[in-house]
């Protein structure tokens, strides 16, 4: 490409300058080609990084990485489309819930998620749980799968943005991933692809998100509403806590067999999950509310909550299952995802739990094969804990706190998940878990309800 002056547009970006948009996405085409090294696309990001990138830039580089690949048509397939994106957290299995109590409400889920990497999980993962679960649908199946159950949950295929992987490869190296607009680009690139409607965005907040400060959480949310707006995709995005793991189980069997008996209306191991189930139908009620199956988000969660109630969700998730190759009989024994314990943490002395640590029951559950430390390690599919005490629950001494499962026992660290739990003469005071929500005219709409459990 004759035309394009990399040097140009280093200094241009690192001097605090606004790029225009032919000049972004020339760039990222060029890149993306071979024909620009990965020390000058370095030397982009880091300035990006430093001087930060205007809405208008942000919009260009996304699109540029969107249009790297297939951008999918799904306009044959009847229905507003709607997904969810989450930032990530730890024990966060909302999406094996949410995709089918979705479509049971005749709104159709497109999902493309991704693998997990560092302390938080990732949804391919836990799927791959289920035995025989296909992730790698081809494009032609994955829409067929949505066209006949409503919805789909695979991994990113070479088609889709290959701009974002090699871009976040780079960004991986280059002390650059924690850039707002860098993270909006490479979240919307891939949404965008998938020929989604409309999406609903989980940015968490809390020392076991990715966002630990709630004001970058709240930076990253109206970035990410802007720029899906800013294509015409209406955008909206919830702020939920992730300050303690969501839910009682942490690890890809553990949380599948959670979301399974959550679906089914019965009691996961470890005890209720209310948290869950409440982020859960937030969730549902902006995605139905955007997908035009109701007049308000309110209304909307009402509607999930029936099919929650009446048993179409998991109706739905056994469809999902049998048309993506998976065992649909492992659904009626979901403890069988995940083994049987094999080592028991107790309390070491009595009064109430007032905290639990996510971010330490993450990089646990790593050391114990549940997750990854580099993007090619694999995982231990039984491997996870089921905590059977959250926050403000009383709990005595030499009392079951938590239970390790792994397909390797000489790997559980009994001291490493005692460790996390922070027990008290009292209770703690609850705190929210719905923060707030954004939908690009403002904040506003956050429930400010307090739940006990919830941390």
């Amino acid at each position: 490409m004759p035309d394009l002056n990399v040097v140009r547009l280093i200094t241009r970006k690192r001097d605090g300058g606004e790029l225009a948009a032919d000049d972004i996405e020339a760039l990222v085409a060029a890149y993306t080609a071979g024909d620009v090294p990965d020390y000058q696309m370095a030397a982009f990001l880091m300035a990006a990084f430093l001087r930060g990138l205007s809405d208008d830039e942000t919009v260009a580089l996304t699109r540029a990485m969107l249009h790297s690949g297939t951008v999918l048509d799904l306009s044959d397939v009847p229905g507003v489309k709607v997904d969810k994106h989450s930032t990530g957290g730890v024990g966060d299995k909302v999406s094996l819930i949410l995709a089918p109590m979705v479509a049971a409400c005749q709104v159709p889920v497109p999902m493309i998620s991704g693998r997990g990497l560092g302390h938080t999980g990732g949804t391919l993962d836990k799927l791959e749980a289920i035995p025989g679960f296909d992730v790698g649908l081809s494009i032609e199946r994955y829409r067929e799968v949505l066209g006949e159950v409503g919805a789909v949950l695979i991994g990113q295929t070479g088609e889709i943005a290959p701009a974002d992987k090699l871009l976040y490869a780079l960004r991986d190296v280059t002390g650059t991933v924690e850039s707002i607009p860098l993270i909006a680009a490479s979240i919307l690139s891939k949404k965008l692809a998938e020929g989604i409607d409309a999406l609903v965005l989980d940015v968490k907040a809390g020392r076991g998100a990715f966002m630990k400060d709630q004001t970058r959480a709240r930076q990253l949310a109206e970035t990410l509403v802007r720029v899906g707006r800013g294509f015409g995709t209406p955008t909206v995005a919830l702020l939920t806590q992730m300050d303690v793991p969501l839910g009682r189980a942490i690890g890809n069997g553990p949380e599948t067999a959670e979301a399974v008996r959550i679906l089914k209306e019965e009691t996961p191991a470890g005890g209720p999950c209310d948290d869950v189930i409440e982020v859960t139908l937030a969730l549902a009620g902006e995605m139905l509310h955007l997908g035009g199956a109701s007049e308000t988000p309110e209304a909307g969660r009402g509607l999930a909550a029936a099919a929650l109630r009446d048993g179409w969700s998991f109706g739905v998730l056994q469809e999902i299952v049998e048309a993506q190759g998976g065992d649909v009989d492992a659904l009626d024994d979901p403890d069988s995802l995940m083994g049987e314990p094999v080592a028991t943490v107790t309390a070491d002395e009595s009064g109430f739990v007032t905290d639990i640590d996510p971010l330490a029951l993450g990089y646990a559950a790593v050391d114990l094969g549940a997750g990854r430390a580099k993007k090619e390690d694999d995982v231990d599919p039984k491997a996870g804990f089921v905590l059977h005490k959250k926050p403000g629950e009383p709990v005595e001494a030499g009392e079951t706190i938590a239970q390790i499962y792994a397909s390797d026992p000489d790997r559980a660290d009994t001291e490493a998940v005692r460790a996390a739990f922070t027990i008290g003469a009292a209770p703690p005071a609850p705190r929210p878990l719905l923060l707030d929500r954004f939908d690009g005219t403002g904040w506003g709409g956050g429930t400010g309800e307090e739940h006990e459990g919830t941390g």
